[in-house]
């Protein structure tokens, strides 16, 4: 079967493999669709990840269709449409230095249980929305860490995947009013088709001042006044992002960190320590991802504006290159026939 790996430094091929045999423990799902993530181009340009630079099986957004299933397997048939969990993979994480990636024609999920390393979805969901389930995870667990909830008024900042994917999050949980902030002209006009309340450009906008427009006045421990904003979210991972939310936040306000920042990012905690904010980060999926997937199936017309490009298998190298080129694209998802 064809899969795609890191060869070498800047290096990616589509590379013929032995088909991984299945056990009569194990699930064979064909891959139809699957995503491309910030980490496959990272993995690209450094050559590959541990313990498998130089031959990197990559992809790990993998949404497919059961052919095989083992004697010892419940919960699901052949045919049944699946998403995957690339964390549950015990040959190591799918597209993350282990065994198999999700952009190949086929993957075996070893041991597999059904709620732990796939979960069956309908028919009716397109494979493309499906391969959105591991990014939308992420999304969503950051959405939980927040604490956000009915009445909750937000804001998110960076209207990327993960950004519109929290977006949609909040929203299902049940937050009055969501607010996205951006540079980009078409992400803004994403996030109010997926459900955001308002947006803001910050490149044109003062985003304190209008947070306060928005969501109301409110104090932090000393009086000074803030907007009324009870969640912040950081989907974008730059310095700037931190430095307005925390001037911004209110009164035990709370900042959840979703996103990769790449170098450190100064805190002045003098300044910060009268609004005695609630700093949170937020990685992977602890339980979130076939949380998310019952968000998805409610709102799949939402979460499909979140992909850009659809690209055939054909293509896949063209697809990794235009996920990599920055500004050129949003979610790249590839397509299997």
């Amino acid at each position: 079967m064809r899969t795609v790996m890191v060869t070498a430094p800047g290096t990616v091929e589509v590379v013929e493999i032995e088909e991984p045999q299945a056990g009569r423990a194990d699930v064979t799902v064909r891959v139809r669709a699957c995503g491309i993530c910030g980490s496959d181009t990272s993995y690209i340009h450094w050559g590959g990840i541990a313990p498998r630079e130089g031959a990197t099986p990559l992809g790990h957004e993998a949404a497919g269709e059961v052919i095989a299933v083992g004697s010892e397997v419940s919960g699901v048939q052949v045919g049944d449409h699946v998403v995957v969990n690339p964390m549950a993979a015990s040959d190591g994480i799918i597209g993350n230095g282990g065994a198999q990636g999700g952009l190949s024609e086929v993957l075996v999920l070893r041991n597999a249980e059904a709620g732990v390393h796939f979960r069956v979805i309908p028919d009716s969901l397109p494979w493309h929305v499906a391969a959105l389930n591991e990014p939308m995870a992420v999304a969503y667990h950051g959405v939980n860490r927040s604490g956000a909830g009915k009445g909750t008024r937000a804001v998110v900042f960076g209207a990327g995947p993960v950004g519109l994917g929290a977006a949609i999050g909040l929203k299902a949980k049940g937050a009055e009013h969501v607010v996205v902030v951006d540079i980009v002209a078409n992400r803004l006009e994403k996030a109010l088709r997926v459900g955001a309340d308002a947006v803001i450009n910050s490149a044109e906008e003062d985003v304190i001042s209008r947070l306060k427009e928005l969501h109301g006045e409110a104090a932090d421990f000393l009086g000074a006044v803030k907007p009324a904003t009870d969640v912040y979210i950081d989907a974008a991972g730059v310095p700037a992002v931190i430095a307005t939310a925390l001037e911004a936040v209110k009164h035990r306000g709370v900042l959840t960190i979703i996103a990769v920042h790449k170098k450190p990012v100064p805190v002045d905690f003098l300044a910060i320590l009268p609004t005695e904010v609630d700093i949170r980060l937020a990685m992977g999926y602890p339980t979130e991802i076939f949380e998310v997937t019952d968000a998805i199936i409610e709102h799949q017309d939402k979460y499909a504006n979140i992909i850009s490009d659809l690209v055939p298998a054909a293509d896949v190298k063209r697809g990794l290159e235009l996920a990599g080129t920055p500004e050129a694209t949003d979610k790249v998802v590839i397509t299997f026939d």
